[in-house]
């Protein structure tokens, strides 16, 4: 089996709401997104996506990402889809770093090796079933009373597990989000508090050390250095996010004791292969990972899903769905979606998921041998 095609489509997708986070200093209103096609010669297809979160929360931007295919493409023309180390190899050869560019079409690779083994994706992961994965919100930045309100609403959709963003340049604001926003919390739900990056290791160690509240922190400082730090010196959980991009990342932050958990996002380490491998070490180390994508609609959700499910009940916490914050739906009806706080991964074989080529529009690229 060889690719002989792939075809690129370019897609704006608004959110329902703007977005705050990291403090309110980053807003987001629509998110830039990459749907890939690959075509074999015998015949199947495989699809994946790549959406990175708008251009300022992470070194990636939806323009990069489809130039860093056309760099690709070239190369991976001929190769056979189901060898994914070597898929894998060969991108890495063509283009070391920008591991988001990559994502879509090794995930794309993984829906072509599915549908040949006749198996969905969260089995041929390791998974035993289609294990429903609990779903958790995300909480815009505002006042206590502001996201006191939305975790309500979230609850009220099915939700018990909330990611509430807080972080900023004033210690006293944060403060009373969190021992507001913790002791509203209803009765039998869980909560992280997600800074992005937005507090120095001073500011994290005064909030961390003030509150009462041992819910989990996420992302406190920009650096794994910095993270590691503030980890040594608070008794809340740390969850680490947008420093971990790389495997050899993960492997430090765990010789040095930098957390308790991390986030496993397909998009940002590369696709499922990179996240897979990340998966397994974080099981062997006993960390607890919520394993979800940057953004994208329900196909790159699913794909993080898939992944989701097949993870040890003990190291699993609940996922995101982006395509919950977005106005546009490209792919109605399909895929992993929220049902009473939780989503279920297709059994389907491969991705489960296939967008139609007439809702996504004119492709802005093809490359074909």
């Amino acid at each position: 089996m060889k690719i002989t095609r792939i075809t690129v489509w370019q897609r704006d997708l608004p959110l329902a709401e703007p977005y705050f986070l990291s403090g309110g200093r980053l807003r987001f209103d629509r998110l830039d997104s990459t749907f890939v096609r690959i075509e074999t010669d015998e015949g199947l297809s495989g699809w994946g996506e790549g959406c990175p979160w708008g251009h300022t929360y992470l070194p990636a931007h939806g323009p990069g990402l489809r130039a860093g295919i056309e760099t690709l493409a070239p190369a991976l023309l001929g190769c056979d889809p189901r060898s994914l180390d070597h898929v894998n190899k060969v991108m890495d050869t063509q283009l070391p770093g920008h591991p988001y560019a990559k994502s879509p079409i090794d995930i794309a690779c993984w829906d072509i090796l599915g549908q040949v083994a006749g198996l969905p994706l969260w089995q041929l992961l390791g998974g035993a079933e289609a294990t429903p994965v609990a779903v958790n919100s995300s909480i815009s930045t505002g006042t206590p009373e502001e996201m006191i309100t939305l975790i309500e609403k979230a609850a009220a959709k099915g939700y018990t597990v909330h990611s509430a963003k807080v972080g900023g340049s004033e210690p006293d604001v944060d403060i009373a989000r969190i021992e507001g926003i913790s002791s509203a919390l209803p009765q039998g739900h869980s909560l992280t508090f997600d800074v992005n990056r937005a507090w120095t290791p001073a500011m994290a160690i005064e909030v961390l050390n003030s509150v009462a509240a041992r819910d989990w922190v996420e992302q406190p400082c920009e650096t794994l250095d910095q993270c590691a730090h503030v980890a040594r010196r608070v008794q809340n959980p740390i969850m680490l996010d947008e420093c971990m991009t790389t495997f050899p990342d993960h492997l430090e932050a765990w010789k040095r004791g930098a957390c308790e958990g991390v986030k496993v996002k397909p998009n940002r380490v590369g696709g499922l292969t990179r996240a897979r491998q990340i998966r397994d070490f974080g099981v062997s180390v006993g960390w607890q990972m919520h394993i979800e994508d940057v953004g994208g609609s329900a196909l790159a959700d699913t794909a993080a899903i898939h992944l989701a499910a097949s993870t040890p009940d003990e190291n699993r916490l609940a996922s995101w769905l982006c395509h919950y914050h977005l106005n546009d739906d490209p792919v109605p009806g399909q895929g992993a979606r929220n049902q009473s706080g939780f989503a279920t991964p297709p059994s389907t074989p491969g991705l489960g998921v296939i967008p139609e080529s007439d809702i996504l529009g004119q492709p802005v690229a093809v490359y074909e041998r």
